[in-house]
Order: structure tokens, then sequence, then C-alpha cells
């Protein structure tokens, strides 16, 4: 799950990560504020994780700044896990390997696995 300060940046990582990992991965959006504007919301992550939940825990991926607030905040509330990760090479690794059914540890290691993942 992405939490943005950006409603469309989200989405728009969340459609791409879904067009590599497969239609089928649970993946959600959390960008911006609850009216739509820059900025993170509880309320909105909150609802988030509950959308991708299926019982086998939930991995968040800030972007930066107040978002990392804002995922720590609801990880401890739900049953959530925060990834330092980069936003969408993080994101894309962990959809994949969601996608292929593993478990959450194992799509946490690979969301951190792209930390070191070069252009070239």
């Amino acid at each position: 799950m992405l939490v943005s300060h950006s409603a469309g940046l989200a989405a728009e990582a969340v459609a791409l990560a879904r067009g590599i990992a497969g239609e089928d991965v649970p993946l959600a959006a959390a960008g911006g504020t609850a009216d739509g504007g820059l900025g993170t919301s509880v309320d909105v992550v909150e609802a988030a994780v509950r959308s991708v939940d299926r019982g086998r825990g939930v991995l968040l991926i800030p972007d930066i700044g107040s978002s990392v607030l804002t995922a720590r905040l609801v990880a401890e509330e739900c049953r959530a896990v925060v990834a330092d990760v980069p936003f969408l090479e993080g994101a894309i690794a962990a959809a994949v390997t969601a996608g292929a059914g593993s478990s959450l540890t194992d799509v946490l290691a690979a969301a951190e696995e792209a930390r070191a993942y070069r252009k070239f």
C-alpha cells in the first residue's frame, strides 16, 4: 500500500505496480488529505489498509516526511508494517512478491532489496 502526500502520485504508482505485478495483487493508494489536498490523513490511510488487508498483514510504503509519520501511526493500530524503501521501486518489488503469494516478511524483504537497485 502506498502512502503519499499526493493522491495522484499514489494512484499512478499503484497503477504502474499493478500493471507489472498483475491485477489481482491487493494494492491501494492512500494519497493526499480527505478533502483532496496535499498532505496525509490517518483516516485515508486506515481506510486503504482495510481495503487491502486479506488477513496476512499489510505493507505500507510512504513517500516522504509526514507520510512516514502517518504510516507509522496507522501501523501501530493495524496489522501493518512500514517499509523504509524507495517509493516506486519498493512498491513494484513488493507487489510482484505479494502477487506470487509470499508472506509479509518476504514482501518486506523484496521491497528492502530495492534500495540496491541500480539504473545501469
